[in-house]
């Protein structure tokens, strides 16, 4: 991805908070992890709404020429995650993002709060 990482995290929120998700959560993981700099949660209110969140953030990108390198789903996902290269955006259900924890499981502070 050419674009930087402020640019990338930007339009992620946005795009996001244009779909009404909630809870929006910016991690930075750089000092913990090897595959990726940026984490970036958000719930959806159905697995609807997560699949549509999820779906809206890929076509972002792939409107400035920024293709996904992947987006994982199921058929009733209640979790779905965009690979954007340095930055793994993760779409998820209430049940699933309290179920998983993921804030908890990567055991670092937000780097930023996007939703305040």
């Amino acid at each position: 991805m050419s674009m930087d990482l402020k640019a990338v995290e930007t339009l992620v929120v946005n795009t996001l908070e244009d779909v009404k998700a909630r809870d929006i959560q910016v991690i930075d993981i750089s000092n913990v992890s090897s595959f990726a700099d940026l984490m970036i949660i958000a719930t959806g209110t159905s697995t609807t709404h997560v699949k549509a969140a999820g779906s809206h953030v890929a076509q972002a990108f792939k409107d400035i020429n920024e293709p996904p390198l992947g987006v994982e789903a199921g058929p009733q996902p209640d979790w779905v995650l965009v690979d954007l290269g340095d930055t793994i955006v993760h779409v998820m259900t209430e049940g699933a993002r309290a179920h998983y924890a993921l804030e908890k499981l990567w055991d670092v502070k937000p780097s930023s709060d996007a939703a305040e």
